[in-house]
């Protein structure tokens, strides 16, 4: 039996009629279709344990800033020339030993699990996973591919056009998942934005590989411990010289992070100092209760690397490996191992090292594949009764 209907196309439809929008985001709820859902109650759990792997031995955590402008840059022996930095800055932020990706097999690592993170909505839909898992799952695979496609551009040294041009890796569709095109931006403002009503703690989950931004971690963002990673992240940026600095009385400046994010704070001066106050503590905290005047123009685009992209001129005094593992200005680092697992800097490389450890692709255990494989038993029989409706006339 046919069935006509007729009604009177909203303007969505027409666009979407005509290909100027993207069915997948025609309707109202701009999260993507097969992402949208979830279980809060699912028992469900995404295995990470090779993002784990790579992670703790090549990130060094620099712990908690202690506020303190970097030394002036002093010309080494045997020349007048000088690295340039930014001394606000220069001390803060975890590092990530990017020189250890530089051989092919090193290099591979990130891209094979990037593309395990990505078929994983393919062989489990995303709706059967708690809103933390699934929060989770977005932060992995956004900083996962933001790692991959910094690795291929090194010794690249600074990243703002990387980050900002119209072209820049946020913009491009460089990743696929469920059959659906998605740039890196498409998940922080498309899905995740939508998804966690506006949340500005997600911010603080998105590495953007430059000191200026928010911190890598040395461990992977799990369903359990992902909103108290991500308020350790937003209390290490909001208390750092990169992340809000009282310049002189009653100016206070924060990063430009926010103004690039500002989508997250509607009347952006007051929904940022109210957000900012969440988080801040000392001297600083007490200058921006004081004061209405925020200037969002903190910079450091310069890459997160531990040594591979600063140049020494002359002759190289306290330039090596050692000293510069040692560098860090703050050595508490609340109970974390805040060094590199010696293993990382050891003449195996990367690949020799990780090739030690459990790396495993696949992401689920034996009881949760019996699950889901039950789940999507009963999707497909669901999906295979089909009720024709009448469209109701639209006025």
């Amino acid at each position: 039996m046919m069935i006509q209907t007729f009604y009177k196309p909203t303007i969505s439809a027409l666009l979407l009629t005509i290909g100027l929008i993207s069915p997948v985001f025609a309707s109202k709820n701009m999260v993507p279709a097969p992402f949208r859902g979830d279980t809060p109650s699912s028992e469900l759990s995404i295995n990470y344990d090779d993002i784990d792997s790579l992670l703790k031995i090549s990130v060094l955590n620099t712990g908690r800033s202690n506020k303190i402008k970097a030394k002036r840059s002093i010309a080494n022996i045997g020349t007048r020339l000088k690295a340039k930095v930014n001394r606000l800055t220069a001390n803060e932020g975890n590092r990530f030993y990017f020189e250890g990706f530089k051989e092919k097999k090193a290099k591979e690592l990130f891209s094979k699990i990037r593309k395990s993170l990505e078929q994983l909505p393919t062989d489990a839909p995303l709706k059967y996973f708690s809103k933390e898992e699934q929060l989770a799952y977005w932060l992995n695979l956004y900083n996962v591919t933001m790692l991959d496609e910094i690795i291929k551009v090194y010794p690249k040294g600074k990243l703002k056009d990387f980050l900002t041009d119209n072209d820049s890796i946020l913009n491009k569709k460089l990743l696929t998942v469920s059959g659906i095109k998605l740039s890196l931006n498409d998940i922080q403002y498309k899905i995740l934005k939508e998804k966690y009503h506006n949340d500005p703690l997600i911010i603080y989950g998105l590495y953007q590989g430059i000191i200026g931004g928010p911190n890598i971690r040395k461990e992977a963002y799990t369903g359990k411990n992902v909103y108290s990673a991500l308020k350790s992240n937003a209390n290490e940026f909001v208390n750092s010289n990169r992340g809000v600095y009282a310049d002189r009385k009653k100016l206070i400046r924060v990063s430009s992070l926010y103004r690039r994010n500002e989508d997250y704070f509607p009347n952006f001066k007051s929904d940022l100092k109210k957000h900012l106050l969440t988080y801040l503590e000392g001297y600083t905290r007490r200058q921006l209760e004081d004061s209405n005047k925020i200037k969002p123009n903190i910079n450091d685009w310069k890459i997160t690397d531990l040594y591979g992209t600063t140049r020494h001129f002359g002759v190289g005094i306290s330039t090596n490996k050692a000293a510069l593992l040692g560098s860090s200005g703050n050595d508490d680092c609340g109970g974390v191992d805040c060094g590199l697992s010696g293993a990382s800097v050891g003449g195996g490389g990367i690949a020799g090292a990780i090739s030690t450890k459990t790396v495993n692709y696949g992401r689920f255990t034996a009881e949760q594949y019996a699950k889901l494989k039950a789940l999507n038993e009963i999707r497909v029989k669901n999906n295979a009764h089909v009720t024709i409706s009448e469209l109701p006339e639209q006025k």
